[in-house]
């Protein structure tokens, strides 16, 4: 008779409390809801409750998750203004045999997030590390973005000071695959702005507040979509951006184009986008390749 080739209910690794006492706890790297308090898992709900301890970014955050859904695990604080102090701690715990879930405010553990300290901390432990997964925003928002999702680049956040973010923003103006970035929605608004100077109005979507009351998917180039924004009360809540990887037009004479937008400049005084419409019509070009083209001129001149 054949054996069953179904996956186990219950695998080795989901095994909270160690069978060798002497043996090192397990360090579970849980992803709990980024919005929806039921986009969580089973599985995540056991280990919660069978770990020893949870490591939570904001012990307040969890709290509310653990009274949905009945857990009464003790939790400690993990965040970036602690991390250094408490791994040693936890570490500590881990190699005694005690197992830990490690969780963040939303979503998955060490993905734009302290706990990659901990996770690469218990590696180099010889820790057994076990992935609980479940939701992640980059995933969601890729998933309804309608951009390719076949390679991505998952940015995260850019620098803050204005010279390293223009320097960062360079060096992805050449990526071929979507690109994916946290931000504020103080800071959004300039970002989207140096983006389109430095790398031409792109296709993009903006994915706000996922599986939330409020959530909206705004899909356009970047110009539309921060015109939409700009146009609003000061923008709230939890965002994250995709924009479209960059898009060579192979075999085109770059002088040639070049000449004929310096021709229709001098001729006429029409807005550069009907310039740029008629530009990529004519050598049958994608309006981002000659509009960068047009933006390289206009900074020339």
């Amino acid at each position: 008779m054949l054996k069953s080739s179904r996956m186990p209910l219950t695998l080795p690794t989901d095994r909270v409390t160690p069978t060798n006492p002497t043996a090192p706890g397990t360090l579970f790297v849980v992803a709990t809801p980024i919005g929806h308090m039921e986009d969580i898992t089973l599985r995540a709900i056991r280990t919660l409750k069978e770990a020893e301890l949870i490591a939570a970014e904001d012990t307040r955050q969890t709290r509310k998750l653990l009274t949905r859904y009945e857990i009464s695990t003790p939790l400690v604080s993990y965040h970036d203004h602690n991390k250094e102090k408490r791994t040693p701690a936890l570490l500590e715990k881990l190699q005694a045999g005690k197992s830990i879930a490690l969780v963040t405010d939303a979503g998955t553990p060490s993905i734009s997030d302290p706990g990659y300290y901990l996770v690469r901390a218990a590696i180099r432990a010889a820790i057994p590390v076990v992935p609980i997964p479940g939701a992640s925003a980059v995933v969601a928002a890729l998933s309804v973005s309608g951009l390719p999702t076949d390679s991505f680049v998952f940015v995260g956040f850019v620098p803050r000071k204005a010279a390293k973010r223009k320097d960062f923003l360079k060096k992805l103006k050449e990526e071929p695959r979507t690109l994916i970035f946290y931000e504020s929605p103080k800071r959004l608004p300039a970002l989207m702005q140096e983006m389109i100077e430095l790398m031409g109005d792109r296709s993009a979507v903006v994915a706000r507040e996922l599986t939330k009351i409020h959530e909206e998917i705004i899909r356009g180039s970047l110009c539309y979509i921060l015109k939409v924004l700009k146009a609003r009360p000061p923008l709230k809540g939890e965002y994250t951006l995709l924009v479209g990887g960059c898009e060579e037009a192979e075999g085109f004479d770059r002088n040639l184009l070049v000449n004929e937008l310096r021709r229709l400049r001098l001729e006429t005084n029409r807005p550069l986008s009907d310039l740029v419409k008629e530009v990529a019509k004519k050598y049958g070009l994608s309006r981002k390749v000659v509009y960068e083209e047009a933006l390289k001129l206009k900074k020339e001149s």
